[in-house]
């Protein structure tokens, strides 16, 4: 039998200490083993984060990663790509996980070919975008701000619509997924309903933020720089417009010497209302004014295309709807500074111009210039020559062969839908004469009794929409656009007329002629005064025209001191009718007030 030793034998150290009731043996295996499992598992999670991982099924490779290559994401400037998980899976740990879970249904989608064929792929795409859409704007597009930054934001880099919508989304609480979708795959924003993307891209005050005082910094920085390069413009063209304005005084006065000296002293020192006595003299119509005198303002007039009043509140074609139709921006705060590349655009064909004319001009640079006499109002614009180019849709090239130009300026009344906002473009519709749901002859002969209160004969004229029981905006259901039959009773549009609520339409022609009018549920001549000339001197337009401040004739609206008005000017040059014109943006004009773009000075 063994005898009991005194001592018993001592455990191992590691078995001999214990650390929370574990011998520390076990922790140390524990810890090794939680460093291998942790390397291993996010070694696996990131090498899922690789664009290659991403791309390894066709179904990604073939459909939108052929997409996202070009893209301003996949190469710029900066050399710096951004990846599939760069837009798609978060940073941090605890939202990349979730991310990962949910993810895994895609492996299920896999598995059963979900989207396994373009066609099916396709069928998908809206509700694969929306997933996305929701996700980026619930957590206020957290993977967008990975790299941007509207703290980082400098206004001198951007174009002035973007620096504008920026802080329009800092004030509001918009995020970056409300307007920037499909900037790295086709964009399905067209496929949603209109009601989702109202509800998705409502401002969210919880993204409200305090506009940088860096970014404040730099819009000041080069909002002066661009008012700088626009003075030294303006002074430019006023240089070669008195330079032409001279050289069309000397013939003048060339040519009236030489009638005297033929007719013994006596000749006429005019060639009519059309002639170039009176573009240099002033002419009969603005006799008492010295233009001289009078600052021009300078305006860009564009070419709109089928741009119609339903087109520009339809969020689905037009980015800038919510702003004007939920903000209450003007169509200017956005586009002011893009005309030029707006009415190029427009004008060499495409979505919104079907039926493009080669060779005219996308924009027309004019100056306007007006006075008063405590009487009158006294207008006087002028605007460079661009020559002939034929509309190959109608014989001979010339849609109004007996104007080579028309000239229009609007007056907008009160009470008009967005009128401040938009001036004349509230009267401009998708069924008018040559838009894209112009009804046509036929449908406007078929429904007689509203042809015969619009006096239409085969087409429908510019109106508002104050005139109609209804204006179809979205299109549903495949409607057409507008409501040009969809009259009210004329009772209703008599008391609009009484109120006010019209534009006031005065109209020139290349013969020196005129009309005044208005807009309503048509275009109406009435009994307002008006008086004009019109003349075209070395290469120069000269289109002068007057009417009474305040006549009281219904239609004409009343301009008073200390009240700013929105008018609106259009050009048809070229021999062009209907649509095929330029025009400006919502313009401000004034009695005397230098605050507005068109202040009408008293002399």
């Amino acid at each position: 039998m063994t005898q009991p030793t005194d001592k018993e034998e001592k455990k191992p150290i590691w078995r001999r200490y214990f650390l929370w009731g574990m011998p520390l043996a076990g922790l140390a295996g524990a810890f090794v083993a939680g460093i291998i499992f942790w390397g291993g598992f996010n070694t696996a999670m990131e090498a899922t984060n690789t664009k290659e991982f991403c791309i390894s099924c066709h179904e990604m490779e073939n459909f939108v990663y052929e997409e996202y290559k070009g893209t301003i994401h996949d190469v710029n400037r900066s050399g710096v790509g951004a990846v599939c998980s760069d837009c798609h899976v978060p940073k941090d740990w605890t939202h990349k996980i979730i991310r990962k879970i949910k993810a895994s249904r895609e492996l299920y989608g896999k598995m059963v070919g979900t989207i396994n064929t373009r066609e099916k792929f396709e069928a998908k795409r809206l509700h694969l975008a929306m997933n996305e859409w929701e996700r980026m704007k619930a957590n206020d597009s957290r993977e967008c701000r990975n790299c941007h930054n509207f703290e980082s934001m400098m206004p001198e880099f951007q174009k002035p619509r973007a620096r504008q919508q920026h802080l329009n989304a800092m004030e509001a609480g918009q995020t970056c997924i409300d307007c920037h979708k499909g900037i790295a795959h086709s964009d399905a924003r067209d496929r949603a309903a209109e009601e989702y993307l109202e509800k998705l891209e409502a401002p969210n005050p919880k993204f409200v933020r305090e506009i940088p005082a860096a970014y404040l910094e730099s819009l000041a920085r080069i909002e002066a720089k661009e008012a700088e390069a626009a003075e030294a413009e303006k002074a430019a063209k006023q240089a070669q417009q008195e330079a032409v304005q001279a050289q069309i005084a000397a013939a003048v006065d060339s040519a009236v010497a030489e009638e005297r000296a033929k007719a013994n002293g006596e000749a006429s020192g005019s060639d009519g209302a059309g002639g170039a006595g009176a573009a240099a003299a002033g002419g009969d119509v603005a006799s008492n004014i010295d233009w001289n005198a009078v600052a021009g303002a300078e305006m860009k007039l564009f070419y709109p295309g089928q741009a119609s009043f339903e087109w520009v509140q339809n969020g689905k074609n037009h980015g800038g709807a919510r702003p004007l139709t939920k903000g209450g921006d003007a169509c200017s705060t956005c586009h002011a500074k893009e005309l030029d590349a707006i009415g190029n655009k427009l004008v060499a064909g495409g979505d919104l111009e079907p039926t493009p004319i080669p060779g005219k001009r996308g924009v027309i640079d004019a100056t306007v210039q007006a006075a008063h006499d405590g009487e009158n109002l006294y207008v006087r614009m002028q605007w460079p020559d661009a020559g002939h180019n034929p509309a190959p849709f109608v014989d001979g090239g010339k849609m109004d062969p007996e104007n080579q130009i028309k000239v229009a300026m609007m007056i907008t009344g009160t009470g008009i839908e967005m009128g401040d906002q938009v001036g004349c473009w509230a009267s401009c519709h998708a069924d008018n004469t040559f838009m894209p749901f112009d009804p046509g002859a036929d449908a406007i002969a078929a429904n007689g009794d509203v042809a015969g209160r619009l006096q239409a004969e085969g087409t429908v004229t510019k109106y508002l929409s104050e005139s109609r029981t209804d204006i179809e905006i979205k299109g549903r259901g495949d409607k057409p656009l507008g409501g040009w039959d969809l009259l009210k009773a004329e009772a209703e549009i008599e008391q609009y007329l009484k109120d006010g609520t019209y534009l006031d339409l005065l109209r020139v022609y290349a013969d020196g002629s005129a009309s005044n009018g208005y807009l309503l549920e048509r275009r109406v001549e009435n009994d307002g005064e008006i008086a004009a000339e019109a003349s075209l001197d070395g290469g120069m337009w000269t289109v002068v025209f007057s009417r009474p401040l305040d006549n009281g004739a219904p239609g004409d609206v009343p301009l008073v001191p200390g009240q700013t008005y929105t008018v609106g000017f259009a050009i048809h040059d070229d021999f062009a009718a209907a649509r095929f014109h330029h025009v400006t943006l919502d313009t401000s004009l004034a009695l005397d007030d230098a605050s507005a773009i068109i202040n009408v000075v008293k002399q």
